[in-house]
């Protein structure tokens, strides 16, 4: 069933990128709408919206979700539900295909709220307290994105209809408040500031949902929903939004500088590379943003699945301290990893450089203030540096204390690793050619033109330096708390947990103690209880003596009346 899915989905994808390609070369669209049921003025319909941004999408997420079956097929083979977990993620890929394809809100709410729940199920697929915890933060902030979009259904009542693209340049207080919610429906979704608590969290999945879902389904729905409304961004002013998105890159880039998970460190960096959609999204740039999210897909894909063959053979030890010197025993993997990470960096001729470069130049090219302008290079500084940090702990240096379980390279993991490292070396380059049929006229300074890949080469030598340190500078300097603070996502995963309830659960306990068990139980709960139980013992005496008092009770009745 795992070959016969893999295959269908690789089948699909196929036709749908000939298909995408093609009405990007014609500058087709297909809008398909069939009325279900009419009643008096009242229609429900269901709409499709076929245009180059969504097949070409839904071609790639086809394309990696194949590659991810026919992986899992050999991950999961051991897997006593591994039917289940194949069914499980054949329903997340059609919720994406259903959100992708939708024109209008209410069948938007569908796909997306489709997304939250199979992403509990397969958070909490391996049946522990820590998935479990992970699964209800994960479920509970994308509530708040449901939410949103529920909210925003019901004020577009207000346009007679669902559908955004009809709505999108029509300005006035309705129109914001639709945007304001979709913007904190698309944050959740996407892990930004404040909700990036999720994201890590989520990683207690398997492996290939991993890969799945930071690659090009669950996390790339909000920046794919900014896309489509794109142009309504445009009449409003999204300062504030770009500041956040800058921060939640620069965040993130430092969090994995003192990270020691490797799925972690690789779920930091799909958050920074989020808040790089996001930015250059909200500064205007919808096509740059669906290239790096295209690009991003591939190389992310193949990132994690690099992982977690190594993850597979290292008895499910997920700590890169533990790890070192595997070059020597899977050198297949170990360059496929290489070159997805490589890419990640933006090294120039692979699939990354080209979206990533872009967005640079634009964002120098862009007038804004010195503070974002240098948190957005210093962010792009930090992912190499933890790249490289993340290279010299599992692959080049010595041998960890985990020893191998087994250093074989199984076919249905590699065969989908070779594919996504083709489309990680040249898809860059095609889709730049497509999306992009005529050069970007960018006026800019040789300094500023060469800062991105002097930048780059100089933090690969950082990252290096710092890996050889150890940080232990940083304790030797009395600089622990910064270590915590970093490594702890400046508290965030506290701030969305326990932080939240924690006064009210103190509260509460004090009411319990006084209200109650204290007077609230003497005087509520316990009043009718203590006095009828005075009256029934009594009673109870009168009943259980002897005829002299019912006798004197008689006389004393008589006497009265």
């Amino acid at each position: 069933m795992y070959l016969i899915s893999g295959f269908m989905l690789l089948f699909f994808g196929s036709v749908f990128m000939f298909i995408g390609l093609l009405f990007l070369n014609l500058n087709y669209c297909l809008f398909i709408d069939w009325e279900l049921v009419s009643i008096n003025s009242c229609m429900f319909s269901m709409s499709i919206l076929l245009d180059w941004m969504s097949l070409i999408f839904m071609s790639c997420v086809l394309m990696i979700s194949s590659m991810v079956v026919l992986y899992s097929h050999s991950y999961m083979a051991s897997d006593f539900n591994k039917i289940r977990f194949l069914f499980l993620v054949l329903m997340f890929i059609l919720s994406m295909m259903f959100m992708i394809i939708s024109p209008d809100l209410v069948s938007i709410l569908l796909g997306w709220d489709g997304l939250g729940l199979v992403s509990y199920a397969l958070v909490i697929y391996f049946q522990n307290y820590n998935s479990y915890n992970s699964g209800m933060l994960t479920v509970l902030t994308n509530r708040i994105g449901d939410v949103a979009i529920l909210i925003s259904i019901a004020w577009m009542f207000n346009f007679g209809g669902w559908h955004y693209i009809f709505y999108l340049n029509y300005m006035n207080d309705y129109m914001y408040m639709i945007m304001i919610l979709l913007v904190v429906a698309a944050f959740t979704k996407s892990a930004q500031i404040p909700f990036s608590s999720w994201l890590p969290a989520a990683m207690a999945a398997p492996t290939p949902v991993s890969a799945l879902v930071h690659s090009s389904t669950l996390v790339t729905a909000g920046v794919y929903l900014m896309i489509r409304f794109s142009s309504l961004f445009m009449n409003y002013d999204c300062f504030l939004l770009i500041f956040i998105s800058f921060m939640t890159m620069f965040f993130s880039g430092l969090s994995a500088m003192f990270e020691f998970d490797l799925k972690k460190i690789i779920a930091l960096s799909t958050l920074s590379q989020l808040g790089l959609m996001m930015s250059i999204l909200f500064l205007g740039f919808p096509v740059f943003s669906f290239f790096h999210l295209l690009s991003h897909a591939f190389f992310k894909a193949l990132l994690f699945l690099c992982a977690g063959l190594i993850i597979h053979l290292m008895f499910y030890s997920q700590d890169i301290r533990h790890m070192g010197g595997v070059l020597k025993y899977i050198p297949w993997t170990c360059s496929c990893f290489c070159i997805s990470n490589m890419s990640l960096c933006g090294l120039p001729f692979l699939s990354g450089f080209y979206s990533k470069d872009m967005i640079l130049e634009s964002v120098s090219f862009y007038k804004y203030n010195f503070f974002m302008y240098f948190i957005f290079f210093i962010s792009i500084c930090l992912t190499t540096m933890y790249t490289f940090r993340l290279l010299y702990y599992s692959v080049f240096s010595n041998m960890g204390c985990y020893a191998f379980q087994s250093y074989y390279e199984d076919k249905f993991m590699t065969y989908p690793m070779f594919l996504l490292t083709m489309m990680s070396i040249f898809f860059g380059s095609v889709l730049s050619w497509c999306l992009i049929p005529y050069p970007e006229i960018i006026f800019i300074d040789i300094y500023s033109k060469l800062l991105p890949l002097t930048l780059v080469l100089i933090s690969m030598f950082l990252g290096y330096l710092l890996t050889k340190m150890n940080y232990s500078m940083l304790f030797i300097y009395k600089m622990n708390f910064i270590t915590w603070f970093s490594g702890l996502m400046w508290f965030m995963p506290k701030f969305s947990t326990y932080m939240i309830y924690s006064g009210s659960f103190n509260m509460s306990l004090s009411y319990m103690k006084n209200m109650d068990y204290g007077w609230g139980e003497f005087l509520i709960s316990k009043h009718f209880f203590n006095t009828f139980s005075y009256f029934s013992s009594k009673m109870n005496i009168y009943h259980l003596n002897n005829l002299k008092m019912f006798f004197i009770t008689f006389l004393i009745y008589m006497l009265m009346f």
